[in-house]
């Protein structure tokens, strides 16, 4: 019987074969945990009577969502975090350093076929490289840290095909929003989502990775998508590695194929408080903006900056709005500023904030006060997200809100970009 993409990673890292429904006990090759999850995992850690990691060379902590320190009981974990680093030998990146889904794919040691854990739910970022990435919890961590292996229970999987080819001033973010939309916040529950087809293949992988960060918003535990010369010519900025891509068989049995074609999608909007609540730009044109963000693990790479700063060049942000940028990593920062990408944002009116999570969780960086409306490109716009549960987030492309700032109103870039 065929096999999916999942279930074949998951086969060749549980010595057997494995299909949807198996519970399975499989080997993972890389492991991660972030300054509000690892803390609690070094603790788990202790309490299983953990004295040594299983493979330090495979175990990374990153602090970035609260960096630098807000206050001393955070300065206190990432302390934690640090003593702990130096005792196993695993890599730490701290602050500054960027966000652990870029720092991960920038290690060289993330890629096709491989499996990956992260106590974040953004670890599914990762399957843009043709990998089994998913999150879990610190407990999980900690377990996995000790003894190089965690159960699975194998998830069905749905095939997601977009044909056609994404207009002018419509970008990935607006694709998976739309797609959120369309699937609901729960429409994946554990189910691991194929995408496919040529508006997917259009990506940069930039851009796919904004897709596959989001899966998880529409409940499923993992997104992924094929190798291509693309994947691999990214995969080169890294690492000389080999690797072995993984696709899936014809026969393989999925639970659900959806396609959509997005010859003629427009800028999507995912509105408060719900990241499926989500509509065409031209049903929302026009609301006022207090606070626009460009950053976080969903799009603060290189190719999102670079689309802001296309469209900021030469304007100014609107007096009234507060615009911050936090790039996706250090690498990406100084790359930014090399191509002059950061002086254009700052030329606008942007603060560039460290390379880091920025203002997306709220614990500092950005907080917005009551009754304020934020347009974002984070991944998340529930109530209290961004610190605040009496403001209102919007979730958008670099593009949407760069556009968006600048009118001080949430605008279509298209007008920006004709």
């Amino acid at each position: 019987m065929g096999q999916t993409i999942i279930e074949k990673i998951l086969s060749s890292h549980s010595g057997k074969d494995v299909y949807a429904g198996d519970i399975t006990i499989a080997d993972v090759d890389l492991i991660m945990g972030q300054d509000g999850t690892s803390p609690l995992a070094i603790r788990a850690f202790y309490d299983m009577n953990g004295e040594k990691v299983f493979d330090p060379e495979k175990i990374f902590m990153v602090i970035d969502h609260s960096a630098p320190s807000p206050n001393e009981g955070v300065s206190a974990l990432h302390k934690l975090m640090r003593e702990f680093a130096k005792k196993t030998g695993i890599k730490l990146y701290d602050i500054g350093e960027g966000v652990c889904h870029q720092l991960m794919p920038e290690s060289g040691r993330v890629g096709p076929g491989k499996l990956v854990i992260g106590a974040d739910s953004h670890t599914c970022t990762y399957g843009a490289l043709n990998a089994f990435s998913t999150g879990v919890g610190s407990t999980d961590l900690a377990a996995a840290m000790i003894s190089g292996k965690l159960w699975f229970k194998v998830p069905e999987t749905i095939k997601i095909i977009c044909s056609g080819r994404l207009p002018k001033g419509v970008y990935s973010k607006d694709l998976i929003l739309y797609l959120i939309g369309d699937m609901t916040a729960d429409g994946a529950t554990y189910k691991s989502v194929e995408f496919v087809g040529e508006a997917i293949s259009d990506l940069s992988i930039d851009a796919r990775m904004t897709i596959t960060n989001m899966a998880i918003e529409m409940g499923a535990k993992a997104g992924i998508m094929e190798a291509d010369d693309k994947t691999f010519e990214w995969l080169k900025k890294y690492t000389s590695c080999t690797w072995n891509p993984v696709s899936a068989d014809k026969d393989a049995k999925y639970i659900d194929v959806r396609e959509y074609d997005v010859s003629n999608l427009e800028p999507q909007i995912a509105k408060p408080h719900r990241v499926d609540n989500v509509v065409g730009i031209s049903e929302i044109e026009g609301l006022t903006i207090h606070q626009a963000v460009i950053g976080t693990c969903t799009n603060g790479r290189l190719k999102d900056l670079e689309i802001a700063a296309s469209i900021l060049k030469g304007r100014k942000i609107h007096h009234d709005v507060r615009f911050i940028v936090a790039p996706a990593s250090k690498r990406i920062y100084i790359e930014a500023m090399n191509k002059g990408i950061i002086q254009t944002l700052v030329e606008s009116g942007a603060a560039v904030v460290t390379p880091g999570c920025g203002p997306c969780v709220g614990t500092h960086n950005g907080v917005p006060s009551d009754g304020e409306n934020v347009i974002s490109t984070a991944n998340r716009n529930f109530k209290g997200r961004m610190g605040n549960s009496n403001a209102n987030i919007y979730l958008a492309s670099p593009a949407t809100v760069a556009a968006s700032a600048v009118a001080g109103k949430i605008t279509d870039p298209r007008e920006f970009l004709a």
